[in-house]
């Protein structure tokens, strides 16, 4: 106790006296371990409450160990309002400006190639269609070569309509079948399978019908009777 400056301890021991109504000698007492300090009387007539008829009995309070320091709680804190909560990282973007930007960027490049492409390359335009003079070999153009190119291995309702048809049927059932929301590739096997089948098909049939098929649309090689494609 001897940490307490003598004022702050006469202090309490006052307030602690007056609420119990025991003598303020008796709780310097025991607030200093069973030795009491001498208190002048004009102070403990004054500390001291009158006695009373209906005064309740004195209750002692409990002694405080030597060595121990009391202190006094201010306030209860929830552990909710200081721990912070995070959400998980995920990989995904927002759209702007993220997403936009990027698509900007890339229309822009493509824009670029379009021009520089129109500057060095003319537009193939013929001259008047000849209905008594047909072209040999007659081929569609480049984006259509590939449905030319099924049309002399299978039958025009089949070629024309019914692969066609089940391609981008198919193509259109990928999001249905493969529920899988990871947009890294070596999760998306399946998908990336799928689409680069239907690409490479094309790709194939397309290089085929321009660059491998000549008069009468028969098959040659490009490097004997030349090329019969014009862009």
């Amino acid at each position: 106790m001897a940490e307490i400056p003598e004022h702050l301890l006469r202090r309490s021991a006052q307030a602690k006296a007056k609420a119990l109504g025991v003598p303020v000698e008796q709780v310097l007492a025991e607030m200093s371990g069973g030795t009491a300090t001498a208190v002048p009387e004009a102070q403990a007539t004054a500390a001291a409450p009158s006695p009373t008829p209906s005064a309740a009995p004195a209750r002692t309070a409990p002694a405080i160990p030597e060595g121990v320091r009391t202190q006094r709680l201010l306030t209860v804190v929830k552990a909710k309002a200081i721990q912070q909560v995070k959400r998980d990282p995920t990989d995904k973007v927002s759209v702007w400006p993220h997403l936009l930007a990027m698509e900007f960027v890339a229309l822009l490049v493509v824009t670029a190639l379009l021009v520089i492409f129109s500057v060095f390359q003319d537009a193939p335009l013929l001259e008047l269609a000849n209905p008594n003079a047909q072209p040999n070999p007659s081929k569609a153009p480049w984006y259509f070569l590939g449905l030319q190119e099924l049309l002399s291995y299978f039958d025009p309702q089949v070629a024309g309509v019914l692969i066609p048809g089940l391609g981008l049927a198919a193509l259109a059932a990928i999001p249905f079948v493969d529920r899988n929301r990871s947009t890294r590739p070596s999760d998306r096997k399946f998908a990336i399978m799928m689409f680069t089948f239907f690409v490479i098909s094309a790709a194939i049939l397309t290089m085929i019908g321009s660059f491998y098929r000549g008069t009468g649309f028969n098959f040659t090689f490009p490097w004997r009777d030349g090329i019969f494609f014009d862009l």
